[in-house]
């Protein structure tokens, strides 16, 4: 591979996606994957707990195109919600950036929630008690004892739903497309240009991909030592 056969115009464009993307889709996963595990681990049992459960660990186990299909069903301009947004915002949200975070949020959620979940059910509710008998706040105990018991699943969760997001190919390709520029992720521009037959380019962002997702394990890896 020659740097010569390289476009770097082309080149940065869905490096600069997929981190926009992958970030933003982590943060949101990570909020509301905390805010489902809290409120599931406190509820205990209920009818149709496992339901739930189900459904939220759903996308896990569904090929990334018919949850693709489903948000396309969801968000489309022939959709209530898709209709109010294309009024409210002057566009669709379908085939934007925007999409793709969706796209990657949705994907991500059952391996954030699990983390947390598991994370949530190993913290001894006695010292959440006795924060409580002292006269602590809900928020109190949650941001001095519970959030700090945590804190490991929370990092491995917000990794989780970070690489998750950056490597989102096949429900992102069906609801935000490959727009260079505006929706091209670097999954999605690796397809196109092995389809394409431009293996030079196809090397340079999957060493990009890679090389990301190596320095964020390695931060990761320093911040525990």
């Amino acid at each position: 591979m020659s740097m010569q056969d390289i476009d770097w115009n082309e080149y940065w464009p869905p490096i600069r996606l997929s981190l926009q993307v992958a970030l933003l889709s982590s943060v949101l996963v990570i909020i509301l994957g905390l805010l489902v595990a809290w409120s599931m681990s406190r509820l205990g049992l209920f009818k149709g707990k496992t339901v739930v459960e189900t459904v939220l660990m759903l996308p896990l186990v569904l090929p990334p195109t018919v949850v693709g299909f489903l948000l396309l069903i969801l968000l489309g301009r022939k959709s209530g919600f898709g209709r109010f947004v294309e009024q409210w915002f002057g566009e669709p949200i379908i085939f934007s950036w925007w999409a793709g975070v969706i796209a990657a949020v949705v994907v991500a959620f059952p391996l954030v929630y699990r983390t947390l979940r598991m994370g949530l059910s190993s913290v001894d509710r006695d010292l959440e008690n006795a924060g409580r008998s002292m006269g602590a706040s809900e928020w109190q105990v949650f941001r001095y004892i519970t959030f700090p018991l945590i804190f490991p699943s929370f990092k491995a969760a917000f990794i989780l739903g970070f690489a998750r997001g950056l490597g989102e190919f096949g429900a992102t390709l069906m609801i935000a497309g490959n727009i260079p520029g505006k929706t091209q992720t670097i999954p999605t521009a690796i397809y196109i240009a092995v389809d394409a037959g431009h293996l030079p380019m196809a090397w340079a962002w999957t060493c990009s991909i890679i090389l990301i997702s190596f320095i964020m394990l390695l931060l990761t890896g320093q911040k525990n030592n």
